[in-house]
């Protein structure tokens, strides 16, 4: 998935979620966050985040 997500956003999948910088730097900061849940506030103003390693059980 390379679509970047804002925090606040439902979370599409379960997994871990990486943040990108504000001009699409990897930080290497991830979360995890269950799907449906609202993704959380990121580090800085203008960061979002990349699922990077979807959960692979249902």
């Amino acid at each position: 998935m390379s679509k970047n997500l804002k925090p606040g956003q439902e979370a599409p999948f379960s997994g871990q979620y990486e943040m990108i910088g504000p001009r699409g730097g990897k930080t290497g900061t991830e979360r995890t966050v269950v799907k449906g849940e609202p993704l959380p506030p990121t580090l800085g103003k203008g960061m979002q985040y990349n699922l990077v390693d979807r959960t692979k059980t249902k």
